[in-house]
């Protein structure tokens, strides 16, 4: 479970998260929904301990980021927007160096390996060089590197950036199958598709500030509107979120 109070990060002048709060359960997918620049991503590197906050508090599993940063990263698992991948290694390679960081045993990080493989379908590319993989293939490998520790708690940063119909498709029936674990999943994201299919309560961030907070049919009977496109703009209070 994540808990945030009152979070606040600023660059020079720039106040990119002002005041954000919210709970992220286990079992439960959480989105963070918003437009570009909104500071869903800053909010996430806060979570995972690559930020600093100004202020405000952080509990993961009843961890603080800010003086438990190595626990942090045995609890969580983290796909970034930037995925990472290690372009001379193979993606088992990959998935092997991230266990290995995690404290893991050969015989451990091999069995988990292969679990997810299956898993995510990655047979046909396990043993091959990351570099040139396609988008889909490159999220698969992001996805088990941050699985392969078995973490309670999953951050994504926009997973389906760039993925075809299939590809978005097998993400969202994994996405699925964590939630159903018992997992706590934070799916950041601007696809109002994704939003609707998957999260169970969504967080909307505009300018640094959670504008609504709740589960899609609250969100629509608090907007007045028929549709997650147009109760997020009139949330949000300006047209940027048809642009996002």
């Amino acid at each position: 479970m994540i808990e945030v109070k009152n979070l606040y990060k600023s660059f020079g002048e720039v106040k990119a998260v002002n005041g954000v709060s919210f709970e992220a359960r286990d079992g439960e997918i959480t989105g963070l929904l918003g437009p570009n620049g909104a500071g869903k991503t800053t909010t996430l590197r806060m979570l995972y301990s690559l930020l600093p906050p100004d202020q405000g508090e952080i509990r993961i599993d009843g961890l603080d980021p800010t003086r438990d940063a190595m626990e942090i990263k045995r609890t969580l698992g983290v796909v970034p927007d930037s995925r990472g991948l290690y372009s001379r290694l193979t993606a088992r390679e990959n998935i092997m160096y991230y266990g290995e960081l995690h404290g893991m045993g050969k015989q451990a990080i091999k069995s988990r390996i292969a679990d997810l493989a299956v898993t995510l379908d990655m047979g046909d590319f396990l043993d091959r060089r990351t570099e040139g993989f396609s988008q889909g293939q490159r999220v698969k490998v992001a996805i088990a590197r941050a699985m392969v520790h078995e973490p309670q708690t999953v951050l994504m940063d926009e997973p389906s950036n760039g993925l075809d119909v299939m590809s978005t498709r097998a993400l969202r029936h994994y996405v699925r199958s964590l939630k159903e674990a018992g997992h706590s999943v934070v799916l950041s994201t601007h696809i109002m598709q994704e939003v609707g299919a998957l999260c169970d309560r969504i967080v909307i961030i505009a300018k640094g500030e959670v504008a609504a907070d709740g589960t899609a049919r609250e969100l629509l009977d608090r907007s007045g509107c028929e549709s997650l496109e147009d109760a997020f703009v009139k949330l949000i209070g300006s047209e940027e979120g048809l642009l996002a």
